[in-house]
């Protein structure tokens, strides 16, 4: 089984790193796409949404993350790098804490005529980005 390196990154941290990765899932904005070992280069916008690795030891064998806006650039060498404002484990997301920011993100948004454009694109990233949260956390969990 062929295999590249990952990296997902914040500006905060290194939040994953595995050299035996056989498979990502990626949410970007020109839709979801799948990287294998060898794949063509590219680089492309994340869109708020849910990131699997399968990696070949099956030791974190289908990990699932969270994350936000940022860039994923799959190098000339195969190594994938992904660049996020957020990323968050499955099993790291506070659902109590993801809805509340949803629900704080459609009461804001509710009020639209009331908004600058800038605030407006800024509530919806916010909605987008915790109702990721919700779905990969309720899908770690089991809860519906």
């Amino acid at each position: 089984m062929k295999t590249f390196k990952l990296q997902i990154i914040t500006p905060e941290s290194l939040v994953y790193e595995s050299d035996n990765t056989v498979q990502v899932n990626i949410p970007t904005k020109a839709g979801e796409i799948g990287v294998l070992a060898k794949h063509t280069p590219i680089l492309s916008l994340l869109r708020p949404g849910e990131i699997t690795v399968v990696r070949d030891d099956k030791k974190d064998y289908d990990v699932s993350m969270a994350v936000s806006s940022g860039m994923v650039e799959v190098r000339q060498n195969g190594t994938v790098v992904i660049l996020a404002d957020t990323a968050e484990r499955a099993e790291h997301i506070d659902l109590a804490r993801a809805e509340a920011g949803r629900k704080r993100a459609e009461e804001m948004l509710a009020q639209k005529e009331n908004l600058k454009e800038e605030d407006f694109a800024r509530f919806t990233a916010s909605l987008e980005k915790e109702l990721a949260r919700i779905k990969v956390g309720t899908k770690s969990s089991g809860r519906k």
